[in-house]
Protein backbone atom coordinates (compact mmCIF):
# COMPACT_ATOMS: atom_id res chain seq x y z
CA UNK A 1 0.00 0.00 0.00
CA UNK A 2 2.27 2.54 -1.58
CA UNK A 3 0.28 4.73 -2.92
CA UNK A 4 -2.19 7.27 -1.20
CA UNK A 5 -5.18 6.38 -3.22
CA UNK A 6 -6.37 2.94 -3.89
CA UNK A 7 -8.92 2.30 -6.56
CA UNK A 8 -10.45 -1.41 -7.45
CA UNK A 9 -7.76 -3.69 -5.36
CA UNK A 10 -8.16 -6.50 -4.04
CA UNK A 11 -5.94 -6.80 -0.36
CA UNK A 12 -5.68 -10.23 0.95
CA UNK A 13 -4.27 -12.15 4.27
CA UNK A 14 -2.15 -8.96 4.92
CA UNK A 15 -1.29 -7.47 8.86
CA UNK A 16 -1.08 -4.23 8.07
CA UNK A 17 1.41 -1.80 10.56
CA UNK A 18 0.36 0.68 12.24
CA UNK A 19 1.01 3.69 9.91
CA UNK A 20 0.27 1.71 6.48
CA UNK A 21 -2.99 3.21 5.79
CA UNK A 22 -2.68 6.73 7.36
CA UNK A 23 -3.80 9.51 4.87
CA UNK A 24 -4.78 6.92 2.45
CA UNK A 25 -8.12 6.92 0.37
CA UNK A 26 -9.27 3.52 -0.89
CA UNK A 27 -12.39 3.18 -3.17
CA UNK A 28 -14.25 0.87 -4.76
CA UNK A 29 -11.59 -1.76 -2.76
CA UNK A 30 -12.10 -5.42 -0.83
CA UNK A 31 -10.13 -6.58 2.52
CA UNK A 32 -10.23 -10.39 2.76
CA UNK A 33 -8.36 -11.45 5.84
CA UNK A 34 -6.96 -8.39 6.85
CA UNK A 35 -5.94 -7.33 10.36
CA UNK A 36 -6.41 -4.01 10.92
CA UNK A 37 -5.90 -4.20 14.69
CA UNK A 38 -2.63 -2.36 14.74
CA UNK A 39 -3.34 0.13 12.39
CA UNK A 40 -3.45 3.89 12.85
CA UNK A 41 -6.83 5.35 10.58
CA UNK A 42 -6.26 9.39 10.87
CA UNK A 43 -7.40 11.09 8.03
CA UNK A 44 -8.36 7.29 5.99
CA UNK A 45 -11.26 7.41 3.62
CA UNK A 46 -13.07 3.74 2.67
CA UNK A 47 -15.72 4.35 -0.22
CA UNK A 48 -17.78 1.59 -1.98
CA UNK A 49 -15.62 -0.70 0.13
CA UNK A 50 -16.12 -4.60 1.09
CA UNK A 51 -14.73 -5.81 4.17
CA UNK A 52 -14.47 -9.76 4.70
CA UNK A 53 -13.57 -11.89 7.83
CA UNK A 54 -10.74 -8.73 9.28
CA UNK A 55 -10.20 -7.99 12.46
CA UNK A 56 -10.57 -4.32 13.73
CA UNK A 57 -10.55 -5.86 17.96
CA UNK A 58 -9.47 -2.99 19.91
CA UNK A 59 -8.46 -1.05 16.75
CA UNK A 60 -8.73 3.08 17.38
CA UNK A 61 -10.38 3.87 14.16
CA UNK A 62 -10.70 8.01 14.84
CA UNK A 63 -10.68 10.46 12.13
CA UNK A 64 -11.62 7.59 9.60
CA UNK A 65 -14.62 7.99 6.60
CA UNK A 66 -16.69 5.37 6.15
CA UNK A 67 -19.17 5.83 2.55
CA UNK A 68 -21.27 3.06 1.50
CA UNK A 69 -18.94 0.15 3.31
CA UNK A 70 -20.39 -3.34 4.30
CA UNK A 71 -18.36 -5.57 7.05
CA UNK A 72 -19.21 -9.21 6.46
CA UNK A 73 -17.61 -11.26 9.04
CA UNK A 74 -15.45 -8.59 10.81
CA UNK A 75 -14.05 -8.70 14.64
CA UNK A 76 -15.30 -5.22 16.43
CA UNK A 77 -14.78 -5.99 19.71
CA UNK A 78 -14.51 -2.98 22.34
CA UNK A 79 -13.76 -0.60 18.76
CA UNK A 80 -15.34 2.86 19.30
CA UNK A 81 -16.85 4.29 16.44
CA UNK A 82 -17.77 7.34 18.22
CA UNK A 83 -15.09 10.03 16.68
CA UNK A 84 -15.13 8.08 12.60
CA UNK A 85 -16.03 11.43 10.10
CA UNK A 86 -19.85 11.51 10.26
CA UNK A 87 -19.94 13.87 6.51
CA UNK A 88 -21.47 11.57 4.14
CA UNK A 89 -20.75 8.31 6.02
CA UNK A 90 -22.69 4.93 5.48
CA UNK A 91 -21.33 1.47 6.59
CA UNK A 92 -23.46 -1.84 7.85
CA UNK A 93 -22.48 -5.12 9.62
CA UNK A 94 -23.36 -8.82 8.32
CA UNK A 95 -22.21 -11.82 10.86
CA UNK A 96 -20.04 -9.92 12.97
CA UNK A 97 -18.76 -9.49 16.29
CA UNK A 98 -19.22 -6.07 17.89
CA UNK A 99 -19.23 -7.00 21.57
CA UNK A 100 -18.49 -3.72 23.65
CA UNK A 101 -18.56 -1.75 20.63
CA UNK A 102 -19.26 2.08 20.83
CA UNK A 103 -21.59 3.77 18.81
CA UNK A 104 -22.50 6.86 21.33
CA UNK A 105 -24.00 10.00 19.59
CA UNK A 106 -23.69 8.65 16.18
CA UNK A 107 -26.59 9.30 13.29
CA UNK A 108 -26.66 6.00 12.12
CA UNK A 109 -30.40 6.34 10.43
CA UNK A 110 -31.18 3.23 8.33
CA UNK A 111 -28.10 1.37 9.69
CA UNK A 112 -28.08 -2.44 9.26
CA UNK A 113 -26.85 -5.02 11.29
CA UNK A 114 -27.74 -8.72 10.56
CA UNK A 115 -26.61 -11.95 12.32
CA UNK A 116 -24.37 -9.92 14.90
CA UNK A 117 -23.51 -10.50 18.32
CA UNK A 118 -24.03 -7.08 19.98
CA UNK A 119 -23.21 -7.74 23.63
CA UNK A 120 -22.90 -4.38 25.46
CA UNK A 121 -22.79 -1.95 22.97
CA UNK A 122 -23.09 1.44 23.86
CA UNK A 123 -25.96 3.24 21.85
CA UNK A 124 -26.41 5.97 24.09
CA UNK A 125 -27.87 8.71 22.65
CA UNK A 126 -27.38 7.32 19.11
CA UNK A 127 -29.88 8.21 16.20
CA UNK A 128 -30.94 4.60 14.92
CA UNK A 129 -33.94 5.41 13.47
CA UNK A 130 -34.96 2.74 10.80
CA UNK A 131 -32.23 1.05 11.53
CA UNK A 132 -32.16 -3.31 11.02
CA UNK A 133 -31.33 -5.34 13.65
CA UNK A 134 -32.26 -9.04 12.24
CA UNK A 135 -30.70 -11.75 14.60
CA UNK A 136 -28.73 -9.90 16.78
CA UNK A 137 -28.13 -10.79 20.17
CA UNK A 138 -28.26 -7.66 22.15
CA UNK A 139 -27.85 -8.65 25.83
CA UNK A 140 -27.11 -5.60 28.22
CA UNK A 141 -26.87 -3.32 25.14
CA UNK A 142 -27.19 0.18 26.34
CA UNK A 143 -30.44 2.19 24.70
CA UNK A 144 -30.15 5.66 26.11
CA UNK A 145 -31.91 8.69 24.53
CA UNK A 146 -31.48 6.98 21.16
CA UNK A 147 -33.71 7.79 18.64
CA UNK A 148 -35.56 4.27 17.90
CA UNK A 149 -38.49 5.12 16.06
CA UNK A 150 -38.85 2.59 13.03
CA UNK A 151 -35.93 0.55 14.13
CA UNK A 152 -36.74 -3.45 13.64
CA UNK A 153 -35.98 -5.41 16.44
CA UNK A 154 -38.34 -8.57 15.47
CA UNK A 155 -35.77 -10.98 14.99
CA UNK A 156 -33.55 -9.47 17.60
CA UNK A 157 -32.82 -11.57 21.11
CA UNK A 158 -32.00 -10.39 24.78
CA UNK A 159 -32.25 -6.20 24.49
CA UNK A 160 -33.30 -3.94 27.57
CA UNK A 161 -34.71 -0.97 26.18
CA UNK A 162 -36.91 1.59 28.23
CA UNK A 163 -39.29 3.49 26.25
CA UNK A 164 -39.66 6.12 29.10
CA UNK A 165 -35.83 7.18 28.04
CA UNK A 166 -35.66 5.99 24.00
CA UNK A 167 -37.95 7.23 21.55
CA UNK A 168 -39.62 4.26 20.01
CA UNK A 169 -42.84 5.23 18.06
CA UNK A 170 -43.65 2.87 15.57
CA UNK A 171 -40.57 0.35 16.23
CA UNK A 172 -41.14 -3.31 15.39
CA UNK A 173 -41.09 -5.64 18.01
CA UNK A 174 -41.94 -9.28 18.42
CA UNK A 175 -43.60 -10.55 21.06
CA UNK A 176 -41.35 -12.39 22.87
CA UNK A 177 -39.19 -9.16 22.62
CA UNK A 178 -41.49 -7.12 24.98
CA UNK A 179 -40.19 -8.31 28.22
CA UNK A 180 -37.42 -6.41 27.04
CA UNK A 181 -39.51 -3.16 26.95
CA UNK A 182 -41.40 -4.05 30.13
CA UNK A 183 -38.15 -5.48 32.44
CA UNK A 184 -37.65 -2.37 34.10
CA UNK A 185 -41.12 -2.82 35.55
CA UNK A 186 -39.77 -6.01 37.30
CA UNK A 187 -42.98 -8.20 36.09
CA UNK A 188 -43.79 -11.47 35.58
CA UNK A 189 -44.17 -11.93 31.55
CA UNK A 190 -45.67 -15.70 30.87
Amino acid sequence: MHTDYNYNVEFENQNLERNSIRYKSFENCIFKNCDFSSCDFTGVVFVECHFYNCNFKETKINYVSLRDVQFTGCNFTAVNFAMTDQVIYNFNFTDCLLDYAQFYSLKLKRIQFINCSMIAVDFMNTDLSEALFDHCNLRRAVFMDSNLQKADFYTSFDYEIDPEKNKIKKAIFSTEGLKGLLCKYDLIVK
